[in-house]
């Protein structure tokens, strides 16, 4: 389908049961994003939501729920994209087989941008505050676009075929934001917006700034979408949705998307921010307040019929872990050709994304020696490492593709399994220190300040990993109970965190009572504050494990040692994965929220049937 509007993809969904609608009025603050997160848990439709309370437009939300959701949007487009995307990455295959790749041509029509000045007459003007006011957390720090379209242009070669177009979350209010008048923009170091902001502040110009809300499906996903160098958001956009990317500029010079609802402008001048924040984000914890760029609102433009797109972000799985499906759906191979001798990368949903990489590279260095060992893919983590998103990886676990063919970086226990069984860990691990992590992350030492370590395993099993622990094994004091998590990982839960001082001490306890026994089949210990909670499930595990800790602090070892800088052990490996004083508190729901939607939720109640299908 080419959809020509939100409104339209919200009409084919509904008229194909993939959309309910809520004709109650429903409370922005908190209770909306409940009723998503419960229809989301049961794998529910999209929910239109007919009267958001305190404004005047609709709201809709859950579009990309499901991953088979997501392939119905984009049914008609899915398959001529992902040929657009490989043909990107490996143009010689349209030489190599032309008949196959005839339909891509059509596509590439339909990704030209189309400059449209009539569909000026289209827009009419509101205000930030008769918008939506969306709250998700109780702690959040205002109302926040939790789905927008963030679109700036290169100053030095201004125009759509170099702006960005990219997902950054925008503060609408609270805080000292002036109402109406101002907004938080939220962005990662990495991000395209602070390429372009660098470049107008070293002018000591203001950068304009375009947000763009809900419009065809396929301009969201854009401006989420791991892009290849030199291909444009836009375009993308236009070839995904089979309709070109239709703009304009309005009378101050800004770019207004004309398939939007709704658009934002305003400037961010250089050097003026404002306190962002907390906002409850994907990691599953709240990101909390800091000074990002002010955005000085210019215009609020909307369509007759606008609807406003939101989604709901907390620990995954969430609406954007089905986003991220859809992505590799359409990406495909695109990262493994970009990187030589990768073959498989996964970003651990779990574990909140960015903290954990699963990968797999070949290991072909050194094919005559008898023991194989990491070499090759000690490279190839580096060069992911330095890569785009996956950048913000803080622990990388690789395993070479020739020790199982068949080894999938999706399984993740069996991954871990894999890697666990081969690893020498006096010699395959490999941290990095004093860098730079995401800035959602508070496990570090200050914002956008840790580390990153890298296990990398390659060659025969070396171990057989326990299932049970054996008689006689004594974990020591301080200790009240363990659980095997999963074979060869063992949960031990601890004394509350005090100081890295305590800990010190607690580890070198802790090594005394272990460093004579047997431990050959327990590499990896996790030290939590809750043993049974993390040992539940892998999704705990990983979810606990890699998102309380940091590698450089927070990783110990059974009878340790430093040689020529490289750190080992000979024993088990140990993560601190307890709470720091430091940490962003955990994302928890109101209880009075929950109370009020189990009774609509209850026979005769307004949202009857709604959550349990």
């Amino acid at each position: 389908m080419a959809y020509k509007s939100l409104a339209a993809c919200v009409s084919d969904l509904e008229k194909h049961g993939h959309l309910i609608r809520i004709k109650e009025e429903v409370d922005p603050y908190l209770e909306m994003a409940a009723i998503h997160l419960r229809v989301y848990e049961n794998k529910g439709p999209a929910i239109l939501f007919e009267k958001v309370k305190g404004s005047p437009f609709p709201a809709v939300s859950n579009l990309f729920g499901t991953l088979e959701r997501s392939k119905f949007i984009f049914r008609d487009t899915l398959p001529k994209v992902q040929q657009l995307v490989s043909l990107r990455n490996d143009p010689i295959k349209a030489l190599k087989n032309p008949f196959k790749y005839a339909g891509s041509a059509m596509s590439a029509l339909s990704a030209l941008p189309l400059k449209t000045p009539s569909a000026k007459s289209k827009f009419l003007k509101t205000t930030i505050s008769q918008l939506p006011q969306i709250v998700n957390w109780p702690m959040d720090g205002g109302p926040f676009v939790t789905m927008p379209q963030v679109y700036t242009e290169d100053i030095e070669k201004p125009g759509v075929l170099n702006a960005n177009l990219g997902m950054y979350r925008i503060q609408l209010g609270g805080n000292d934001y002036i109402q109406d008048q101002e907004l938080g923009l939220h962005y990662q170091i990495h991000r395209g917006i602070g390429v372009h902001q660098s470049k107008a502040n070293a002018l000591g110009q203001p950068l304009k700034v375009s947000i763009f809300v809900g419009g065809p499906p396929s301009h969201p996903l854009a401006a989420v979408m791991p892009l290849p160098e030199g291909l444009s958001e836009m375009t993308f956009a236009g070839a995904l949705g089979d309709r070109r990317f239709r703009y304009f500029y309005d009378d101050e010079g800004f770019c207004i998307s004309a398939d939007a609802d709704f658009i934002i402008t305003g400037t961010v001048y250089p050097n003026e921010n404002k306190p962002e924040g907390p906002f409850g984000d994907h990691l599953g914890y709240y990101s909390l307040t800091h000074p990002f760029p002010l955005m000085k609102v210019h215009n609020v433009y909307h369509k007759k019929d606008a609807i406003w797109s939101f989604t709901v972000v907390g620990r995954p799985p969430q609406e954007d872990t089905s986003f991220g499906a859809l992505i590799h759906e359409i990406t495909g191979s695109a990262i493994p050709q970009e990187i030589h001798g990768l073959k498989e990368v996964h970003a651990v949903d779990a574990a909140g994304v960015h903290p954990l990489l699963f990968a797999i590279g070949s290991e072909r260095y050194t094919p005559y020696l008898k023991e194989r060992r990491p070499q090759e893919i000690l490279t190839i983590a580096n060069h992911i490492l330095g890569k785009n998103q996956l950048s913000l990886a803080k622990y990388v676990f690789i395993a070479a593709k020739e020790d199982n063919e068949l080894l999938n970086t999706h399984d993740i226990s069996g991954f871990l399994n894999h890697v666990l069984e081969r690893i020498d860990l006096t010699r395959d691990i490999h941290f990095y220190t004093n860098t730079t992590i995401d800035t959602l992350d508070y496990s570090g030492d200050g914002l956008n300040s840790g580390s990153k370590v890298v296990f990398a395993a390659a060659g025969e099993k070396k171990r057989t990993l326990w299932s049970a622990l054996p008689e006689g094994i004594k974990l020591g004091d301080g200790c009240y109970q363990s659980q095997l998590a999963i074979p060869g990982v063992l949960v031990m839960e601890c004394d509350k965190y005090l100081s890295a001082e305590k800990t010190a001490a607690e580890i070198a306890k802790l090594n005394i009572a272990l460093i004579d026994q047997d431990l050959s089949g327990l590499p990896l210990i996790v030290l939590a504050d809750d043993a049974e909670f993390t040992a539940a499930n892998i999704d705990n595990l990983v979810w606990v494990t890699f998102t309380r800790s940091n590698p450089a602090a927070d990783i110990y070892g059974v009878n340790d040692f430093i040689i020529n800088k490289h750190w080992g052990c000979k024993g088990s490996v140990i993560i601190d994965a307890r709470k720091k004083p430091h940490h962003a508190p955990e994302l928890i729901k109101d209880a009075v929220i929950e109370t009020k939607l189990d009774e609509l939720g209850k026979k005769g109640g307004a949202l009857y049937g709604l959550f349990n299908g």
